[in-house]
């Protein structure tokens, strides 16, 4: 006999929610109150605008505020009204975040549109508290500045499979009168390039799927600590208007702000922002492989070193005696040169030796070993590169070693980081479709990811600054 199905109440979910989160929010109520001065972490600018807005009487406290949303974020609440149930169900926690009672819904929303630009503020200041914390815990890896773009799939109508769904089917009708017409191809011409509803949210392909999102960059230093964010949006464009035309209703306006277009206004506000930090390693994705980049790293930038594989489509013919990885090339057998290593002496410009590909070490020295040498010395043809001369080619460590790629392979922590704002603190959770709730949101949950690294750091276990909620297992 078929065993009956046992209905769940409302009262059910959120009673096992709250018995979750209760066997770890005490431990973590404990490390944030005997660790973290969020008074400290507020910006000063931050005060006095919202303090100034609400006037002498104001039922709920900043520090509430950011209290409440940092618990929201650690904990991975997905929804304003699964926190504020849980607010509801645990004195404790609202004593935490300095709540006589609850707030509704709306006010959290009045709060992160209101005082988004403040909360940027306070991640740029949290930025300048942290970054000694991580020079100290690896400096080398400290020093690399990762950069990436990535969409905040929206709850707009267009990303609801009913949308995809009409769209098909209009494909479809017009395919019955054109036999050689294709639905399934043509159905994504069908589809507009933004939504009605919010035209920041754009047809984007993210994680294997096209979709409607807002465009962010995100840059992070090798241990993935988050050091900037910047949302393309009309305040982005503004700023920046001679790389980034203002929102038109030309559909393809948003396509200018791709992933090159926008490094040069991101490292400006990142500049502007912290005109301390300085970087000297640059890593990056083959979409930043042009010559124009790596001018801008060097010249604009100063820095030293810029990890970009080639893109064999920005190729030209100039490079005909080098192979995609920026080795010379036998101009015989076409083999790469092997990379001997740094070479020069005192008063010297700095230079790289390459030996002919059949040339072997015997002994202290070396012979070639080729059929047909090009060269009448037995030690085999060398060639000398200077990185100085072409930064694309030579950015300042060879291409195609070992160093090189072990270099490369950190690129992955920003995406790493990018998941954790997503999957973690559930910023891909959002119930608005509005640019300026989430755009508060991408930055709490920076500030969250920072506000860990000091909390790490205050309990002298830096293995924890990207797993705070190991702390508290």
């Amino acid at each position: 006999m078929r065993k009956s199905a046992v209905q769940i109440s409302l009262w059910d979910i959120y009673d096992g929610v709250s018995e979750a989160i209760e066997q770890h929010k005490p431990e973590l109520i404990r490390l944030l109150e005997e660790h973290i001065d969020f008074d400290r972490l507020i910006p000063v600018s931050f005060k006095l605008a919202f303090y100034h807005h609400m006037g002498r009487k104001h039922k709920y406290h900043l520090e509430s505020y950011i209290r409440a949303f940092v618990v929201q974020k650690l904990l991975g609440i997905s929804t304003d009204a699964l926190l504020l149930a849980i607010l509801r169900l645990s004195a404790e926690l609202r004593d935490f975040c300095g709540f006589d009672d609850v707030p509704d819904a709306s006010q959290l929303t009045r709060f992160r549109e209101d005082y988004k630009s403040y909360l940027a503020e306070m991640f740029e200041h949290l930025v300048d508290l942290t970054e000694p914390i991580c020079r100290e815990i690896d400096a080398k890896k400290a020093d690399y500045f990762i950069y990436d773009t990535t969409g905040i799939e929206l709850p707009v109508a267009e990303n609801n499979p009913k949308f995809f769904n009409t769209k098909l089917r209009e494909a479809k009708k017009l395919a019955k009168s054109k036999p050689d017409f294709d639905p399934y191809k043509a159905v994504y011409s069908f589809l507009p390039e933004a939504s009605k509803t919010n035209p920041d949210a754009r047809q984007q392909y993210i994680n294997g799927h096209f979709c409607y999102a807002v465009k962010a960059g995100i840059v992070t230093n090798g241990l993935g600590i988050c050091r900037h964010i910047s949302l393309f949006d009309d305040d982005f464009r503004k700023r920046h208007p001679e790389v980034c035309s203002p929102k038109t209703d030309n559909p393809d306006s948003d396509k200018e702000i791709g992933d090159s277009v926008s490094l040069k206004p991101v490292l400006s506000d990142f500049r502007a922002a912290h005109p301390t930090i300085d970087f000297k390693t640059f890593i990056g994705d083959s979409s930043f492989d042009s010559y124009d980049i790596y001018a801008l790293l060097r010249r604009d930038f100063r820095f030293d070193r810029a990890c970009i594989p080639m893109n064999p489509r920005n190729s030209k013919a100039s490079n005909a005696l080098f192979d995609a990885a920026g080795a010379p090339i036998c101009p015989v057998t076409g083999k790469p040169f092997a990379f001997l290593g740094k070479s020069g002496g005192k008063n010297r410009s700095l230079r790289f030796k390459w030996a002919c590909p059949g040339s072997v070490r015997k002994g202290t020295s070396r012979v070639c070993t080729c059929e047909h040498p090009c060269t009448d010395s037995s030690y085999g043809k060398c060639v000398y590169t200077y990185p100085d001369k072409d930064f694309r080619l030579y950015p300042g460590i060879p291409r195609a070693t070992d160093h090189w790629n072990n270099l490369y392979r950190h690129r992955v922590t920003v995406e790493r980081t990018i998941n954790i704002f997503k999957d973690s603190f559930v910023l891909d959770s959002g119930k608005s479709h509005r640019t300026a709730t989430v755009k508060a949101d991408l930055f709490l949950a920076g500030i969250t990811q920072l506000v860990g690294v000091l909390l790490a750091d205050a309990l002298h276990k830096p293995q924890f600054i990207k797993s705070v909620r190991k702390l508290i297992a």
